[in-house]
């Protein structure tokens, strides 16, 4: 008997997760480039959590932050794939998380977007990623997070 895969996009929506219409760019710039079978991503914020972890913001929220974010990203992939499942792997995630000078625990509010990716697409979606702290973010937003992702055709 042949078990049935479940998709990306099924996955998410077992987890109560739902993809939104692609953001549009605030300058001379587009949110994706894809180059052969890769594709590289424009940084994308969340408009849920804005502030400093560490300050206005928690640790917890930062996480939720981050998740929020990869769901923006994915919504990228999504609308230049049409499919999640042709994604091949994600490589590399790069985030910036808005902190204040003495919060150290950028890497555990990453875990929300890297956590989700493992959620959503298994063994495909571990991934190389740096977590750097910042002083500001565009519209101080909690979290940016931009990510190189190898795709299938």
């Amino acid at each position: 008997m042949e078990q049935k895969v479940i998709t990306p996009e099924e996955k998410l929506q077992s987890l109560g997760l739902q993809l939104k219409e692609v953001r549009p760019s605030a300058g001379n710039y587009v949110s994706h480039v894809r180059v052969g079978n890769l594709i590289f991503t424009a940084g994308q914020g969340v408009d849920e959590y804005h502030g400093k972890l560490g300050r206005e913001l928690t640790l917890e929220e930062g996480y939720a932050a981050a998740r929020q974010s990869m769901l923006n990203l994915l919504s990228v992939l999504k609308y230049e794939l049409g499919d999640l499942t042709k994604v091949k792997r994600i490589v590399k995630l790069l985030g910036f998380v808005n902190s204040t000078e003495d919060f150290t625990d950028q890497p555990k509010v990453m875990n929300g977007a890297s956590d989700l990716l493992v959620e959503v697409f298994g063994d495909r979606g571990i991934h190389a990623r740096s977590a750097l702290g910042m002083a500001q973010l565009p519209n101080n937003t909690a979290v940016e997070i931009e990510m190189i992702v190898e795709v299938q055709d």
